[in-house]
């Protein structure tokens, strides 16, 4: 037994739509090779601005901003001394098996 996915699909009527209007929706779609139903969303989606803000948006976190900054020289040279141990390559985990 096959099971459909059901998908919330929206779908709306436009009715008297501009010459000009139709012109540049059918450019898009011939210049992209898309179908008019893609290339009027694509169009519609760039003068909403709904992709810039999907590019655009940026997690920024602020959650460590207080410990930015706060160590000494003394303190970041014994931190960085301390990596140096786990930089190191066991070559013996690293051998060839043949």
């Amino acid at each position: 037994m096959r099971h459909m996915e059901v998908m919330d699909l929206k779908q709306i009527t436009l009715r008297k739509i501009p010459d000009e209007v139709e012109k540049i929706i059918k450019r898009e779609a011939n210049r992209k090779g898309l179908s008019l139903n893609k290339a009027f969303i694509s169009l519609l989606e760039r003068a909403a601005g709904a992709k810039e803000k999907e590019k655009k948006k940026k997690t920024i976190y602020h959650d460590l901003d207080h410990l930015s900054g706060i160590w000494t020289k003394e303190e970041a040279k014994i931190f960085l001394k301390s990596l140096e141990f786990q930089r190191k390559i066991d070559e013996g985990l690293w051998k060839r098996i043949e």
